[in-house]
């Protein structure tokens, strides 16, 4: 599944393997959403493959003007119906049987937004917000069963985690990592921005840390360069 972002295939043999789910970690303001956005926005524009774009977090409304500040054709995208941005609901959700079955309910509405416009591109942004409305106790165990039903979609699935500003942390709770077939690691050290392949089942992928940059078109990796593993901070 090639992401179409330049730079980015290079490094995992072509692209992600078709019907995983992989892991686009970082701290704040590393790029996760702007990454995951251009890979549904070039699976639409370039291969024809329609994508859905659901956050935990955002106003629709927002996120479609974002994506419109590099200049991508949001509006046009969904009344061809191939991109879609769904915001999943689960405020209230505290004991354990609420939890089951609001995750159920939602993923049953995933399903169905993502059969409507026959996605194959899949983003969930991001799975650090499932802190703010589940208890703590049933989290991981939550977070593992929704990684796992994901897969059964038939989507290339991105899902963003907001990590401590470390550079070998890859999750916000220890498990999103271990549901994820591949993870890519963003860093920012102002000025500058790193990407590393932390693994990705599969393929042969670059076992290098490089440097990528934001610009108007979106994300940009540096196949070519590489960075010392020590100067990322």
């Amino acid at each position: 599944m090639k992401t179409g972002i330049p730079g980015l295939d290079e490094l995992v043999g072509g692209g992600f393997p078709k019907g995983s789910n992989i892991l686009i970690a970082g701290g704040a303001g590393t790029g996760k959403t702007i990454l995951a956005t251009q890979y549904l926005y070039n699976g639409a524009t370039q291969y024809g493959e329609a994508g859905l774009f659901v956050t935990l977090e955002g106003n629709v409304r927002d996120i479609a003007w974002n994506m419109e500040n590099f200049q991508w054709d949001i509006k046009s995208l969904q009344d061809q119906n191939l991109l879609t941005i769904y915001r999943l609901n689960l405020e209230g959700t505290r004991n354990k049987e609420m939890i089951v079955q609001r995750v159920e309910e939602q993923l049953a509405e995933i399903e169905r937004e993502v059969k409507e416009i026959n996605a194959k591109r899949l983003v969930i942004d991001s799975t650090t917000v499932f802190g703010a409305y589940i208890d703590p106790s049933f989290l991981r165990t939550t977070l593992f069963k929704f990684g796992d039903k994901l897969k059964n979609l038939g989507c290339t699935t991105l899902l963003t985690s907001e990590t401590a500003p470390t550079k070998n942390t890859f999750s916000a709770f220890g498990v999103e990592e271990f549901v994820s077939d591949g993870i890519i690691a963003l860093y920012f050290t102002p000025p500058n921005r790193s990407i590393f392949v932390r693994k990705m089942r599969g393929t042969t992928h670059d076992k290098n840390p490089h440097p990528f940059d934001i610009n108007d078109a979106g994300v940009s990796v540096n196949s070519r360069d590489k960075i010392i593993w020590e100067a990322i901070k």
